[in-house]
């Protein structure tokens, strides 16, 4: 099955544990069409660069999945209809990498690429 990375940003008045029921709502609706996940990360509550929704700030969350392509667009549907959720991102990848994502590493341990 294809695998996908999802990032999406809910609004700020929401608590933290609301903010992760819906990680694992979203996460539901994929394993309900045939697909599962392989990992999620919670974020945090971050400033954004700018307003979306008239909201300064979103809690950010990170989804792995494997999922085939209409389990992945019903996902994307239902968030885009859910009143939390205000942006989704999904990309496409050929594997997952282990380990955390860039954004829960210590900045001591990110490894860097040299520059040209």
């Amino acid at each position: 099955m294809p695998m996908y990375e999802h990032v999406f940003i809910s609004r700020q008045d929401l608590s933290n544990t609301q903010a992760e029921g819906l990680i694992e709502h979203f996460g539901a609706v994929l394993s309900d069409n045939g697909g599962k996940v392989v990992e999620h990360e919670y974020w945090g509550l971050k400033t954004m660069a700018y307003k979306i929704n008239k909201n300064r700030k979103g809690h950010y969350a990170f989804v792995r999945s494997d999922a085939p392509a209409a389990a992945v667009q019903e996902m994307e549907r239902l968030m885009r209809l859910h009143d939390d959720v205000m942006r989704v991102l999904t990309i496409k990848v050929d594997e997952h990498e282990e380990g955390p994502s860039v954004q829960m590493q210590k900045r001591d341990e990110r490894e860097r690429r040299p520059r040209n």
